[in-house]
């Protein structure tokens, strides 16, 4: 009779213990990324609320200079509390940014000319800043009929 010839055999046990500490290892090396994963993703949503108040905060300022019936109050102010969750008290769990702004008028030859500099921090982190350069318009005087400041 014909013999077929057979040679296929199941794993060993040393390709089984092997396989096992590979996966065991590759698990680890995962788990050990984890908490700079989570540190990532907490400050990333930090940044995007701090972004969101900064720049809410520079245009409210904006629309304010530009109109020419409100005065301009030159100087820093702040730091003012501002929480995430846009209350003018903390909620449970809310985070809490701290707002410095900063308006100075540009130096001549350019009149009604200011920068607007808004800061935004949290604890632990130094925060962000942006600026931008502001000037009166007429199309934005309110309520008609009013004086220059």
């Amino acid at each position: 009779m014909y013999r077929l010839a057979c040679d296929k055999r199941g794993m060993g046990l040393i390709e089984v213990v092997i396989a096992m500490f590979l996966t065991t290892v590759a698990v680890l090396a995962i788990f050990s990324l984890q908490p700079s994963a989570w540190k990532t993703a907490a400050r990333s949503d930090y940044m995007g609320r701090a972004a969101g108040i900064l720049y809410e905060q520079l245009q409210t300022q904006e629309s304010r200079i530009m109109n020419p019936c409100n005065a301009v109050t030159l100087g820093n102010t702040g730091p003012t509390a501002v929480f995430a969750s846009g209350q003018s008290t903390a909620q449970p769990g809310d985070a809490q940014f701290n707002v410095t702004t900063t308006i100075a008028e540009l130096n001549p030859p350019v009149t009604n000319t200011w920068r607007i500099t808004v800061r935004v921090a949290w604890t632990g982190h130094a925060g962000i800043t942006e600026s931008i350069i502001v000037t009166r318009q007429e199309g934005y005087r309110f309520p008609a009929g009013c004086t220059n400041q």
